[in-house]
């Protein structure tokens, strides 16, 4: 699945909106906040350190370093292989963020 389609469904979820990621790079946020993205037309996700280590293990990821050399530890790139675990993973990632961001803008005055 494009990452064109992927925004097309979870566009219709409570607080998502389209924009870009980091930098002009299309992407996808709630509440503000990127869960999913491309970044130099590869997709990348945030999800927890954890489950990034174990996408990282089953080699359908690798770690994503924003172009500054040191990776970032909640985000990684799946492989174009992987396509058909795109949507799934990007609402992982949904699930992931959107709790830190209600928390977030609920602590905001």
């Amino acid at each position: 699945m494009s990452f064109e389609a992927i925004a097309d469904r979870l566009l219709s979820e409570p607080g998502v909106t389209d924009g870009t990621g980091f930098g002009t790079s299309p992407g996808l946020r709630v509440q503000g906040r990127i869960f999913a993205m491309l970044a130099r037309e590869e997709f990348a996700v945030k999800l927890s350190a954890t489950r990034c280590a174990e996408l990282l293990a089953m080699g359908i990821a690798r770690p994503f370093t924003r172009g500054q050399g040191r990776p970032l530890k909640e985000w990684t790139i799946i492989s174009d292989a992987a396509e058909s675990d795109w949507f799934a993973l990007a609402q992982e990632a949904l699930a992931f963020v959107r709790p830190r961001a209600s928390t977030q803008s609920r602590a905001t005055p």
